[in-house]
């Protein structure tokens, strides 16, 4: 059977993974500070902070921006849980948002209806690596007379005077905006680099900061650094210094650090990501766009722009005419051959949030894109014999099945 996406493991990764097992340092160390460097120089940001997933960069995010109860957060209602869950953390409410009508992506119209004085922080998802529609966010914070609008409660809301752009950019990295990396666009996005995304570090993610220019803003690694170790003045690495042992906790932080170990991985991925994974991925989308010309009443999800690129990280089909269980049974019906998955579950479907009040209803957009799609393999080693023979194995289950 054709695998969904199993990650890439190669000699050069075994190679570099045991080299930091040999060194008698695998949690965090410089192999973690080495990754953040390369990332830095990758994204052309100003900061970045690794983590152990793209939510933990998410909610230290707008724990440090001081979301908390009685806040409001916008999310699209199209997304995986992460995105709400962490406002939820907080004691901050959800506000979740409609995707396009003909995307994937939050509808950027329906958030400016959204925003009131308790707006403190918007969270776009680039679904399958397609960067959102920036501009028309560009263009409403334009509008908005924030000093009339935005309450700030802390310093840092305060010196921003508007909402956290924070872009939920877990399937986006390498991907650009008129001509900009991801990472470097808005305030500041967390990427991650979970087992089966492009670049991976087996868990991991990381936080790209690129807020305005203020004193306020500036040198916020350490920050982040403490609050992944407990809000710990120094990590063990540099406690192991002669004489440094002495450290001091002076905030309540968490526990979400990188280790060594993840980082040495990620290493190897980031050397060779542009060169080798995202045109490996970006030839695979366009193999499967060559297919499935042959089959019209498949669709596939809209990869290639002239303002945007990719980052390929899901190649996501649309059935026309077909009931969600029909979908289901499209899945059931490939399964012998091919694993197939769907992203995602719109959010008011999920019992945490329907119990909450949500109703997926309210959401047009995000249900009828949900009911309709399937998302195909997507991995380096897929050949495009696998393709040829995911896509006819799919077209063959949706004509038994519709």
């Amino acid at each position: 059977m054709i695998p969904f996406s199993p990650p890439h493991i190669d000699q050069a990764i075994i190679d570099e993974v045991v080299d930091t097992l040999k060194s008698g340092w695998i949690t965090t160390g410089p192999k973690v500070q080495r990754f953040e460097k390369n990332l830095e120089d990758y994204i052309a940001c100003k900061e970045v902070v690794c983590f152990n997933s793209a939510t933990a960069g998410l909610e230290l995010a707008l724990w440090w921006y001081g979301v908390g109860p009685g806040d409001e957060v916008i999310v699209p209602a199209y997304t995986y849980c992460a995105t709400a869950n962490v406002v939820e953390h907080l004691g901050a409410t959800p506000v979740m948002v409609d995707i396009e009508e003909n995307g994937f992506n939050i509808d950027f119209e329906q958030v400016k209806a959204k925003i009131t004085s308790k707006t403190k922080a918007i969270i776009p998802v680039d679904i399958a690596g397609v960067p959102c529609d920036y501009t028309a966010l560009h263009k409403i914070l334009a509008e908005i007379s924030w000093k009339e609008v935005f309450t700030p409660k802390t310093k840092e809301q305060e010196a921003l005077g508007r909402p956290l752009i924070l872009v939920d950019a877990a399937h986006s990295i390498g991907a650009t905006y008129e001509g900009v990396k991801q990472g470097n666009l808005f305030d500041m996005a967390s990427f991650s680099f979970h087992a089966v995304k492009n670049l991976t570090t087996a868990e991991g993610g990381a936080l790209a900061i690129n807020l305005p220019n203020h004193p306020t803003f500036e040198n916020l690694k350490p920050f982040f650094k403490k609050a992944s170790l407990h809000g710990q003045s120094k990590d063990a690495f540099s406690k192991l210094q002669p004489g440094a042992w002495r450290y001091d906790v002076d905030i309540a932080g968490y526990k979400c650090n990188m280790t060594d170990i993840q980082a040495a991985i990620g290493l190897v991925e980031l050397g060779r990501y542009e060169t080798a994974i995202l045109s490996k991925r970006h030839s695979l989308v366009k193999t499967y766009d060559d297919l499935l010309k042959d089959y019209p009443t498949i669709k596939g999800h809209q990869h290639f722009y002239d303002n945007k690129t990719s980052s390929y990280h899901l190649y996501i089909v649309e059935i026309a005419d077909i009931t969600e269980e029909q979908r289901d049974a499209i899945i059931t019906e490939c399964a012998s051959v091919v694993s197939l998955n769907v992203h995602y579950l719109p959010l008011p479907m999920l019992s945490y949030y329907k119990n909450k009040g949500y109703v997926v209803s309210d959401y047009p957009n995000a249900y009828n894109r949900y009911k309709h799609i399937i998302s195909l393999p997507l991995f380096y080693t897929l050949t495009p014999e696998n393709q040829a023979l995911i896509v006819q194995t799919l077209f063959k289950a949706v004509e038994g099945v519709s």
